[in-house]
């Protein structure tokens, strides 16, 4: 099981676009999310959004970068950003991403 969640115990059904980036020695990297009209936004939703939370078996990974996107003052849509700061961490988003992606219907295609 992997899931996304951007208030504790409330699962997002709304499945991210997904871009990643690696510095150039490969030590570090970047993951950003980018949700169009995630269910936590909906009208009759009353859940405070406290952070993004990526859980699967090993436990969790938490980000607190999350913003919201409004277009004529509704909100349309939320990026998040994680940050991975060392090749263990990479590793185990990629874990994650793994098992998220065989769930969702996720591929991952190298850019050129």
């Amino acid at each position: 099981m992997a899931e996304i969640q951007f208030s504790k115990g409330v699962a997002e059904t709304v499945v991210p676009e997904v871009r990643l980036s690696k510095s150039k020695n490969g030590q570090s990297g970047m993951a950003k999310f980018y949700f169009l009209e995630p269910t936590i936004l909906a009208k009759e939703s009353t859940d405070d959004i406290t952070g993004m939370y990526l859980i699967d078996d090993e436990g969790e990974i938490i980000t607190r970068e999350v913003k919201g996107k409004f277009i004529n003052g509704r909100p349309t849509a939320i990026e998040a950003t994680v940050i991975l700061n060392s090749q263990p961490e990479w590793d185990r988003f990629m874990r994650f991403m793994e098992r998220y992606g065989a769930e969702n219907g996720l591929g991952f295609s190298k850019s050129e």
